[in-house]
């Protein structure tokens, strides 16, 4: 019994030493602790403020008295009764027809993650599967047009969507929003496929898949975390774009971004600003959502983008 405890002891004492030696020092979790917090609340403010203000009225919350007026809402109280208020929702919404953008936005989004994705998934499989070396400046010329600022390329495109008479609507827009997009898409999918062995495919071709039935069945599966990541990010290019859809677009066919810009180049005369203020939080409120429900998705998306092999 006694052989028995020693030999237990011997055991753990060198699990106490390392625990002791990996424990990091109090000071050192503290100022973690604080460092994170501060980055949070620095981070988070400027919407937490708007969407604050959102609910006062003008003069509350671009008060050049005393800005305590945006927290205590004194002009609010006094105009509308309450402390807080709906007339910038209402105005920004029902007046300025903001739910028009809301849906012209929606329709973009989807068909320029939709279109980006397939054929940047079968092109990024191609080119991680083939053995040629075109394949590099293939992605390397995709690199270049990817860098290339956007409203150079929307220039371009003017004049024949002016001559053809299709400039001003949603189809055109989302034409060139995937043109833009895709090269994005092809090097995020080619360094998700490169990650994935070819032993994969091999292997379900050899059980009797064709080319295309081993890359369904077998490789999407693996690749549904890279996927989501990168349609990720070609819906919020589609989403925040702002030089893209104010080039292109009419006033009728206007998203988000280019209508709350024009809530603050024609109705701030009016005293209207707060239009715009809560037209920014009802743009922003979506992606937190987005964001919290795939962020498992995201996360594991770029660590396997991250490997190779």
């Amino acid at each position: 019994m006694t052989d028995t405890t020693a030999a237990d002891a011997k055991l753990i004492a060198p699990r106490r030493r390392r625990r002791s030696a990996t424990a990091k020092p109090l000071p050192l979790i503290a100022l973690s602790v604080g460092f994170v917090a501060l980055w949070v609340i620095a981070a988070a403010f400027p919407f937490l403020w708007t969407a604050w203000g959102s609910f006062k009225v003008e003069a509350d919350f671009f008060s050049r008295q005393n800005w305590m007026n945006a927290v205590t809402g004194v002009q609010t109280l006094r105009q509308t009764g309450e402390a807080f208020t709906m007339d910038g929702y209402e105005g920004a919404w029902i007046e300025q027809e903001f739910w028009r953008a809301v849906i012209n936005t929606a329709i973009v989004t989807f068909f320029v993650t939709t279109i980006s994705l397939t054929f940047g998934t079968l092109g990024g499989y191609a080119l991680a599967r083939s053995g040629f070396r075109y394949t590099f400046w293939i992605l390397i010329m995709a690199l270049i047009f990817r860098a290339m600022p956007h409203v150079t390329l929307v220039s371009g495109y003017l004049l024949p969507f002016f001559e053809l008479g299709i400039w001003g609507y949603l189809p055109t827009t989302i034409i060139v929003l995937v043109a833009i997009n895709q090269p994005f898409t092809l090097w995020m999918l080619h360094s998700f496929f490169l990650s994935i062995p070819k032993d994969l495919d091999e292997s379900a071709m050899v059980d009797g898949c064709t080319r295309f039935q081993a890359f369904r069945l077998a490789v999407i599966p693996v690749m549904w975390p890279g996927v989501i990541t990168t349609g990720l990010f070609s819906f919020l290019l589609a989403y925040n774009d702002f030089t893209v859809t104010s080039m292109l677009l009419t006033a009728e066919n206007q998203t988000m971004v280019p209508k709350i810009n024009s809530f603050l180049g024609s109705t701030q005369a009016e005293g209207k600003v707060m239009y715009a203020v809560a037209a920014v939080v009802s743009a922003i409120a979506p992606l937190f959502v987005l964001i919290m429900f795939f962020q498992r998705q995201i996360v594991s998306g770029l660590t396997a983008g991250a490997v190779k092999g």
